[in-house]
């Protein structure tokens, strides 16, 4: 007998809805390197001073996310458009104690941190003594800086929540028979109990098996706890070219018990910037002397992937584009992120996979061997790979 056809793939939600404009936002105290790591993932000058509140307006600028598919595409097709993926990155400047109830600006800090996707949080584990740069708690202590960042968000997150309940209790008394209405509010009230037990609220989806209709509800507050995380740990240029420091393990311990299954990337915002201002050929032989590598590419990269994105390429003379999805991702709605009327009157995908084309080496050759494939409403979209949509749009959408 033959094995029986799968069925369609149950797609697992996430908190959050990026599109293809992702973004994430430096965040941590002042003075911890965050206008320096962004002065090099951008390539701009904004303020880097030593003062808390420096910079008051968020710096946003889009880096290009590596990838080397994306250049071999370019290469080989030619085009003349070139669209890669693109991170948005706003520093944001440095939150302090109290930030939630409006301190040190914190208000206006706290709604640029709700406009982006996700959190870099910067924290420092340099002292005063390596780099002349005072820190506002009087001392390092990453765990202690890094406790007051969450804290922060938390106790916003917890005054959105407890301003939403009440709205959720007034729809129950007007139409008490509203099953949906009465779930919104046990959503909330369990969303609130678990954010006063100091837990960030995007570990609870797992931790309550919530689905899309949970996911949806919290998603209209636009929560700061809610966001994926990831964790830049600002070393000096010293211990950077040494590859130690003695935060570092601490620092590991923290996030695997507090955030556990989330990023951490030592650097050094610092040997960063030196060898963001050197030619080329001096940047090789500083970088083989010392053994290092620029952390930037590796950032970019994971900050991107943090949000469960891939993307997948439209290729030919007159362009080569990268389009974001979120994984899993099936090929209607991917379809969808070129234009709603290729998800409304999807017909097929034709695929190629990225190694396939790789090794044939053009369209003709992956046509010729059978790599040029046709998938169907449920084909899981791959990371890289090259599509090509058919569809079909012959009434008005219904209303």
């Amino acid at each position: 007998m033959p094995p029986k056809a799968k069925g369609p793939v149950e797609l697992p939600p996430m908190l959050g809805r990026p599109g293809n404009s992702v973004s994430a936002g430096l965040v941590g105290l002042p003075n911890v390197g965050k206008s320096t790591t962004f002065n090099v993932l951008c390539g701009m000058s904004v303020p880097a001073e030593n003062f808390p509140f420096c910079t008051i307006d968020p710096s946003v600028s889009r880096v290009q996310v590596p990838d080397e598919r994306f250049e071999k595409l370019c290469e080989v097709y030619q085009p003349a458009s070139k669209v890669p993926a693109w991170l948005t990155v706003t520093d944001i400047a440095g939150l302090v104690k109290n930030a939630h109830e409006g301190e040190g600006l914190g208000n206006a800090f706290l709604s640029h941190i709700r406009a982006t996707d996700a959190i870099f949080h910067i924290v420092r584990v340099f002292e005063e003594k390596d780099t002349g740069v005072t820190h506002t708690e009087g001392h390092c202590d990453p765990q202690r800086d890094l406790d007051i960042i969450r804290a922060e968000l938390r106790m916003k997150d917890i005054e959105m929540i407890k301003k939403a309940i009440p709205d959720a209790e007034k729809e129950i008394r007007r139409d008490p028979k509203q099953k949906k209405f009465k779930e919104n509010l046990e959503t909330l009230e369990t969303a609130l109990k678990w954010m006063e037990e100091g837990k960030d609220l995007r570990f609870a989806v797992a931790h309550f098996k919530w689905g899309y209709k949970e996911i949806d509800l919290l998603n209209t507050l636009q929560l700061l706890t809610a966001k994926p995380a990831m964790y830049l740990v600002n070393m000096s240029e010293k211990d950077f070219l040494r590859q130690k420091n003695k935060f570092l393990v601490k620092v590991k311990e923290y996030v695997e018990t507090h955030c556990p299954g989330e990023v951490l990337i030592p650097y050094s915002a610092e040997f960063e910037a030196k060898i963001a201002e050197m030619d080329l050929e001096a940047k090789k032989a500083y970088i083989m002397e010392h053994k290092v590598k620029s952390m930037m590419p590796k950032i970019i990269t994971q900050g991107y992937h943090l949000l469960r994105l891939i993307h997948f390429f439209t290729a030919g003379a007159d362009e080569v584009k990268c389009w974001t999805i979120r994984s899993p991702c099936k090929a209607p709605q991917a379809a969808g992120t070129i234009h709603t009327d290729f998800e409304r009157g999807f017909i097929m995908a034709e695929v190629m996979h990225y190694p396939d084309w790789l090794e044939a080496g053009s369209e003709a050759a992956c046509k010729a061997n059978g790599k040029y494939q046709q998938k169907g409403k449920e084909y899981i979209v791959e990371d890289g790979d090259i599509i090509y949509f058919k569809f079909n749009v012959t009434a008005d959408k219904k209303k």
